[in-house]
């Protein structure tokens, strides 16, 4: 593998990563103060489909809690018969896989909890916890007739190594990486989606029809921002229609789908200094030539997209104020070892879908998916800092999510909490540090690399 010199730039840069930061109390006024006066746009994308581990298992950041610094993390092949092997987290992965890992709510169960039907009582009540262990399983009662054992278990266990992903180790080495941040809901796209723009998914559970309907109305960020006259853009790979749409409709409130632009409109705006205050970027999905790291797209054409966004942004006049948030809307059915931590319910609606097992299984909302790459990256964090737990306004030390967003927007904005996810999430507004080396910062990013 060919690695370039900017890669080993960005490796040896480890040994000078920054400790903790000296910061305000997160929700404090002189956070939220600090955070209005050094943060005038923020930029957010939500790519498709990986777990921390996964993407991030081989990162070197002390800090992160991953298969190369922690692991390996082993799988049994099958969850009854134990006696059949395991398979253990290694360096190394695909740039595109063939068989995508299941990822709806029983996929999701039995990958966390060994069955389709977990005992909602005993989690809540903490006698069942999540033990990671179902995923290579998973993966084989799904497509083992189809592929060899060894592929499938590599697929949902095996690890990105730092060459392999260089704008992700650039961001990682760079800016601020979150160690805890989960999804929403521990179920696919669109729910999870929905969670990110409004703080719930309205009791969907699956990629069902309501959301290419546009039938999700709930309160969003978007029509929150057009009320206060904040101004926003929805840009998209294909505007107007194709696999943007099918993201940017998630929540048909606040005109969301109609104000959608180009991709290539971004770059102008982000070059020229017309960034919105709040841009809102979809990768496209989900398939070969795609660029949102969803199967069977090529992790790096992922790559490419966050470089391009990143240069764009770092190069344009607005880079002094702006917050340029990177996430994942849910993991894809990719092996992670941290166990989802319980979190309050948006609403009082559930969910009941069909198992394979030909059972019926009903869910609360009232716990979170699984970890997800995160970075917020400005001239205004830490370089190379990885922060683990965070605490909420109710002083309580929790995992962030994808509601953290929402939080630290509402107080960026002020605007108050849409529900009671979000209310209770953690925000990240003391990550915004009081003083900054904004040339210290990459202006442009490594090329990424197809392997």
């Amino acid at each position: 593998m060919k690695v370039t010199a900017a890669v080993f730039g960005l490796l040896a840069f480890a040994a000078t990563i920054e400790a903790a930061p000296k910061t305000n109390k997160a929700g404090s006024e002189a956070s939220i103060a600090n955070l209005k006066d050094k943060i005038k746009n923020v930029v957010l994308i939500t790519m498709e489909n990986r777990s921390l581990d996964n993407l991030l298992g081989g990162q070197k950041t002390k800090g992160i809690e991953n298969s190369v610094n922690n692991g390996p993390y082993c799988n049994p092949l099958n969850l009854t018969d134990t006696s059949k092997g395991k398979a253990c987290s290694k360096p190394k992965d695909y740039d595109s896989i063939l068989n995508d890992p299941d990822h709806g709510v029983p996929g999701n169960n039995i990958e966390f909890y060994g069955t389709f039907l977990p005992d909602n009582a005993a989690i809540q009540a903490g006698k069942l916890k999540p033990t990671m262990n179902g995923f290579v399983h998973e993966q084989l009662r799904l497509y083992s007739a189809k592929q060899d054992q060894s592929v499938l278990a590599n697929q949902v266990m095996n690890y990105y190594t730092e060459e392999q992903v260089p704008v992700i180790t650039g961001f990682t080495k760079e800016f601020v990486t979150f160690n805890n941040w989960h999804s929403g809901h521990p179920g696919p796209t669109n729910p999870n989606r929905a969670y990110i723009v409004s703080g719930t998914s309205a009791g969907h559970g699956t990629n069902d029809a309501d959301f290419g309907k546009s039938a999700l109305t709930q309160h969003s960020i978007f029509e929150q921002l057009s009320s206060q006259n904040i101004t926003w853009k929805n840009y998209a790979t294909v505007a107007g229609g194709g696999d943007a749409m099918y993201f940017a409709s998630t929540v048909a409130s606040g005109d969301s789908k109609t104000k959608m632009k180009s991709l290539s409109e971004f770059y102008q705006d982000a070059y020229l200094g017309r960034l919105p205050q709040f841009t809102y970027v979809n990768p496209s999905c989900c398939g070969v030539g795609t660029n949102s790291m969803h199967p069977t797209g090529l992790v790096s054409d992922g790559e490419v997209l966050l470089k391009q966004m990143y240069d764009a942004i770092r190069n344009g006049p607005q880079w002094e104020n702006t917050l340029f948030i990177v996430t994942f809307d849910e993991t894809g059915g990719f092996h992670d070892h941290v166990a989802p931590p319980l979190a309050p319910r948006p609403d009082n609606l559930t969910y009941t879908v069909a198992t394979p097992d030909k059972d019926q299984y009903t869910f609360e909302f009232d716990r979170l998916g699984g970890r997800l790459p995160t970075w917020i990256i400005s001239p205004w964090v830490a370089s190379g800092y990885v922060e683990k737990l965070g605490v909420n306004s109710d002083g309580e030390t929790v995992s962030y999510s994808a509601t953290s967003i929402l939080r630290t927007l509402g107080y960026l904005w002020d605007f108050a909490p849409f529900t009671p996810r979000v209310e209770w999430s953690p925000s990240f507004d003391h990550l915004i540090l009081e003083k900054t080396n904004n040339k210290a910062k990459p202006q442009v990013m490594p090329n990424p690399i197809k392997f």
